[in-house]
Parts: structure tokens; C-alpha cells; sequence
């Protein structure tokens, strides 16, 4: 099981969508080999320098959470069950209502699909809150996302930036 970084009144949560199998038996977020997570975030500006994953937690320190849509680690995030998403959904409301976060960054369409029902969304801020936060989709940095490169990675995320600063 992969633990939530987690405060009160962050400025960013980032929400992955589940655990891949690398990072739940490790206990560190996005530490997959071929995951970009880490090395997009720097390069989108949010973090100093490219954290690794065994050192996630240093990510509080900069405002910024990370927690996952459904628990359950799986290789791939498409083995995810619709009756999974739909069971996460009020746990996570209630954590967010919780903790509080200015902006929720969803990693991928999925999750955030499942836990408002829409049918259609584009990327980028949404025109509703979610749950008194601001409600981004991102893409997912899997290394199996291979529809977004590194440079379309950093575009995306680089919006979120400098439209949060």
C-alpha cells in the first residue's frame, strides 16, 4: 500500500490515479523507471531541483501532497474497475474536505471522470470546484502514456504553474 503526503492547506494535491506495483512495493510515489512524474514537475517549474522518488516526502515541503484516486495497485491503471472508482469516491471527497487544498491536479482523465460523472472534459482548470479546490486534468506521466511526450508533459503541467502562482 502506498501512504498518502498529505497536510492541511496545501496549495497543490496531486492525485494519481492508482499505485503502480513498483511504487506501492516500495512506498514511494511515481517511483516507477519509466514514470515522469518527478522529472516533469521540475521541469514545469513547481519543484528547485528533480526529487527523487525515495526522497517523495520532501515534496511537502513545498506545498505540494500527493495521494492516489483508488488504492489498489495494479501495472497498469486501465485494470480498474468502474465499481473501484465508484467506491473511492466519497473516502476522497472526505479527505479533501479535510485537508483542504487551493488545487487538486488530476493525473489523467479517469479519476476525476468517475468522481464527477462527466462525460466530456478537456484538459486543463476546470469551470467547477471540486470539493472548495480548483479542479486541474493533467496528463497521466506513466511511462505507458505514450500519447503525451515529455515536451507535451511540461506544456500542460507549466500551464498549471504559472496560472497557480
Amino acid at each position: 500500500m502506498l501512504t498518502d503526503l498529505i497536510a492541511q492547506d496545501l496549495h497543490v494535491i496531486f492525485c494519481g490515479i492508482n499505485p503502480g506495483l513498483k511504487s506501492a512495493a516500495e512506498g514511494h510515489h511515481f517511483s516507477g523507471r519509466s514514470n515522469r512524474f518527478w522529472r516533469v514537475l521540475h521541469l514545469a517549474g513547481f519543484t528547485p531541483y528533480e526529487i527523487k522518488a525515495v526522497d517523495d516526502t520532501t515534496i511537502l515541503n513545498l506545498g505540494y501532497g500527493l495521494t492516489t484516486a483508488v488504492e489498489r495497485a495494479t501495472a497498469r491503471a486501465d485494470e480498474l474497475s468502474n465499481e473501484e472508482f465508484q467506491h473511492s469516491i466519497e473516502a476522497f471527497k472526505s479527505k479533501m474536505i479535510h485537508f483542504r487544498p487551493k488545487h487538486i491536479a488530476f493525473l489523467g482523465k479517469p479519476a476525476y471522470i468517475a468522481f464527477t460523472g462527466k462525460k466530456r472534459i478537456s484538459w486543463g482548470l476546470q469551470s467547477e470546484d471540486f470539493c472548495g479546490a480548483k479542479a486541474w486534468v493533467l496528463p497521466n506521466p506513466s511511462g505507458l502514456n505514450r500519447g503525451f511526450s515529455l515536451n507535451d508533459l511540461v506544456h500542460h503541467y507549466g500551464e498549471m504553474y504559472c496560472n497557480i502562482q
